[in-house]
């Protein structure tokens, strides 16, 4: 067996794999010899089928299947031993008037080659790390909606204010007829409170649902009806009023505190701003670390040029489609996947350029980092080790957790690399100012 490249540029290549008969004959014969010991051919006896039967009849199909075989193992160790860096897999050459009939035998393969390049973290301008900061008014809206939350109702007998008014929304054409509690908070627009404003049980208020409320959402809920119903929805309906309660906030003292947090955690009404800060500001950085991770990956693919071996990838993605495709269709999927291809390489060139590949003591560790946190939120606090590592084990004996939680560790590793690395500018931004910055 001979195998040689040629090499047609420096993002493409043929290689030809020369099969002589010596190369598969050994092994042809001895299959077609086991063949002939337990084929059942009426009019023979088993072991007694003349081997001349026994190769015309199974003969050309076993030779197919050896030297394909032959050819796939020599083909796999000669790219492994060369270390070369294709794309997508080899592609046999179509061969005119080839002849299984012949001894010897000669295929080709084209080859896309990865192609060469230096990675490019830096441009001219540095990248925005976020800094999401929880300011006063958020903190203090937290305050106030505990305080909601672990007060009391008082019923009343006239709507004031920012009350709640409990009552069914009906509107017989639309076939409504929801109960539902309204936090005057909630309303839109001075004109629709002044209806709630002074009204009594049963009570009889007509609405124009254009406007109620300032939140879609809560339009949604009060009538019962789905997303693109309420889209744009302007019609009349009537609110009876069943109930009027007022708010009383809850105290701010060491009995909320302990129902919160647990006993003597948090001891003044600065520890609680504290806390709530520190778990708000938590929960933001996933946010800015995953905006960073995306304008990062912009950044390097818009840096980081270099060529692709394109004819040949359009030619792969015919070959190896579900569906036979166009050559038109092929070159569009290849320009949907094009981006992805390219930002894969680059990763792949960090990964092993700087040693960031993922052991399995480390995707271990991660899932039990991960296991802790989700025991945290249930109030586990301290789990002890082997606990940690019989969840671990299960979860990891699960092949598609292993994937899940391996790109999580991966990203993890990759932002800590970019953070180290690529020229930041550090922004410190309140949340509506960074949905408002990000995503205009």
């Amino acid at each position: 067996m001979n195998i040689s490249k040629e090499q047609l540029d420096e993002l493409n290549a043929v290689v030809t794999v020369d099969i002589a008969k010596e190369d598969y004959s050994d092994k042809v014969e001895k299959i077609l010899s086991d063949y002939r010991k337990n084929a059942n051919i009426p009019g023979f006896r088993k072991g007694h089928v003349p081997m001349g039967l026994v190769k015309k009849q199974y003969g050309k199909a076993v030779l197919v299947d050896e030297v394909n075989k032959l050819l796939q193992d020599a083909l796999n160790k000669y790219l492994t031993e060369e270390k070369l860096d294709v794309l997508g897999n080899p592609l046999p050459k179509e061969q005119e008037n080839f002849d299984w009939d012949t001894d010897n035998y000669s295929f080709e393969f084209e080859l896309g080659l990865a192609p060469k390049f230096e990675v490019k973290l830096n441009g001219k301008k540095a990248i925005t790390h976020y800094k999401i900061v929880a300011n006063d008014k958020m903190i203090n809206n937290q305050i106030n909606t505990i305080q909601k939350q672990y007060g009391k109702l008082i019923s009343k007998d006239i709507v004031e204010k920012d009350d709640l008014v409990a009552g069914t929304f009906t509107n017989e054409e639309k076939e409504i007829d929801n109960a539902f509690t309204v936090p005057l908070d909630k309303i839109k627009g001075k004109k629709n409170l002044d209806k709630f404003v002074g009204a009594k049980v049963g009570d009889v208020i007509k609405l124009k649902t254009k406007g109620l409320f300032a939140d879609d959402h809560d339009l949604i809920s009060a009538l019962k009806i789905n997303h693109d119903e309420a889209k744009d929805l302007n019609i009349e309906v009537i609110f009876t009023v069943s109930e009027i309660n007022t708010q009383e906030l809850a105290d701010l003292d060491q009995e909320l505190f302990d129902k919160l947090y647990g006993a003597g955690v948090i001891k003044s009404v600065t520890d609680l701003k504290e806390k709530i800060k520190e778990d708000a500001e938590r929960q933001f950085e996933q946010q800015s670390e995953q905006r960073l991770l995306n304008d990062i990956t912009e950044n390097v693919l818009e840096n980081t040029k270099f060529d692709l071996p394109n004819e040949f990838l359009q030619k792969w993605i015919r070959a190896t489609g579900e569906e036979p495709l166009t050559e038109d269709q092929a070159k569009d999927e290849f320009e949907k996947s094009e981006k992805g291809l390219r930002y894969q390489l680059i990763e792949g060139k960090i990964i092993n350029d700087n040693n960031l590949q993922v052991t399995f003591e480390e995707l271990k560790d991660f899932a039990k980092e991960l296991i802790k946190g989700q025991m945290a939120q249930f109030g586990q606090n301290s789990p002890e080790d082997k606990e940690l590592e019989d969840i671990a084990a299960r979860i990891l004996s699960n092949e598609e957790e292993v994937k899940r939680i391996s790109e999580q560790l991966m990203s993890k590793k990759l932002l800590n690399y970019y953070k180290e690395n690529a020229k930041l500018k550090i922004k410190e931004v309140s949340f509506d100012e960074f949905i408002k910055e990000v995503y205009k």
